[in-house]
């Protein structure tokens, strides 16, 4: 098993493209690499050019009739969706490229060429097999999911997605399955995408699989880190899986436009160093690490820049290291509080020993 940490880049990201007034700027992936370059955090060798997503790949999760369609909107345009996720010319191949760098990580990892990957333009937790919602085109989750189980016979995959928004496609895909998948997100007052609730569990082989942390807008630090270590700390100990592959959204950062939520850089470095720690603890040192939602700028490349240090454990001047760090604070109000500690509190209850009988009598 290698000991590097890798970063997967490819100009063709810029291409998975919306619009100029578009939340979704994957400009935020070149800032990233930028910053870590200026930061002298990026080895020789760490980063990776991958490849566009072959197709057998992608059809282990999409529709055929759905790949074909996104490839002729995108030469003529149209919408994909109901409008937030609009074809336009190069979106194809930018998404192929995004996924194709996710299943080249995958790879990479599952012949311990690397231990620790990162693709800044994956995360599309919310495309379905049919269709595309929320920006995502191609579940490059899911389709390194299935790459791990046919391609090397990794069964036990463990998803761990902390963005803001809901990952209503993975879970949808893997919801009658045994892969674990846990959402830490915010829910209710008719959020996007409206899914996610505590009681949606997994079905059939997935029953007690599937775990979801509905947060309060409004959710801060320390509030999100309780949530963390009270929940998917436990979930990943007892499931012991053989890798993780962790979607690190970053829009619940108190900047973002589009969550309303209290998170900061040094919330996300805690996360970071927390699943790092597991990783190695558990499934040495296998971590697949993604990108997703993020919407201010530079707020996401500070955060991204941070999770790699950590997750490469970079030796970096601590002067500039300092200055990829928020310096405020929000601090959560006592009735969010409260509704997180009864949150925690009723998915402990309800889906970790659901979790434990499962994995006790597998």
């Amino acid at each position: 098993m290698g000991g590097s940490t890798v970063f997967l880049y490819h100009d063709d990201f810029l291409k998975y493209q919306f619009g100029a007034q578009h939340p979704f700027q994957p400009v935020r992936e070149r800032m990233t690499l930028d910053t870590l370059q200026s930061l002298g955090a990026l080895d020789d060798g760490a980063v990776v050019v991958p490849r566009p997503a072959d197709m057998d790949s992608l059809l282990a999760v999409h529709l055929e009739g759905y790949i074909k369609k996104v490839r002729e909107l995108s030469k003529r345009g149209g919408l994909l969706d109901r409008g937030d996720t609009p074809a336009r010319p190069g979106l194809y191949e930018g998404a192929l490229m995004a996924v194709g760098a996710t299943l080249d990580a995958a790879r990479g990892i599952a012949r311990g060429d690397y231990e620790h990957a990162f693709n800044p333009a994956g995360g599309l937790h919310h495309a379905h097999p049919a269709r595309a919602a929320g920006f995502c085109v191609f579940n490059d989750i899911a389709v390194a999911v299935r790459a791990f189980q046919r391609e090397f016979g990794i069964g036990r995959v463990a998803v761990v997605d902390i963005d803001a928004h809901h990952g209503d496609g993975t879970q949808a895909i893997f919801y009658d399955e045994d892969v674990l998948t846990i959402s830490l997100h915010r829910y209710g007052g008719g959020f996007f995408p409206g899914s996610g609730d505590a009681d949606e569990i997994g079905e059939m082989e997935g029953t007690g699989s599937n775990i979801n942390v509905p947060l309060p807008g409004g959710t801060d630090d320390n509030l999100f880190l309780h949530a963390f270590r009270s929940v998917v700390v436990p979930a990943l100990r007892s499931y012991r899986p053989d890798v993780i592959i962790q979607q690190f959204g970053v829009d619940g950062h108190y900047k973002d436009p589009l969550a309303d939520m209290g998170y900061t850089t040094r919330g996300y470095a805690e996360v970071a160093k927390l699943t790092h720690d597991l990783a190695h603890e558990l499934c040495e040192g296998r971590c697949l690490v993604l990108g997703g939602g993020g919407y201010d700028l530079d707020a996401t490349r500070r955060a991204w820049s941070t999770m790699y240090c950590v997750m490469s454990e970079a030796s970096i001047d601590r002067e500039r290291a300092r200055g990829l760090h928020d310096m405020e604070a929000p601090l959560s109000d006592r009735r969010t509080a409260d509704r997180v500690l009864d949150v925690i509190e009723e998915v402990r209850q309800r889906s970790l020993p659901l979790l434990e009988r499962v994995i006790r009598y597998a």
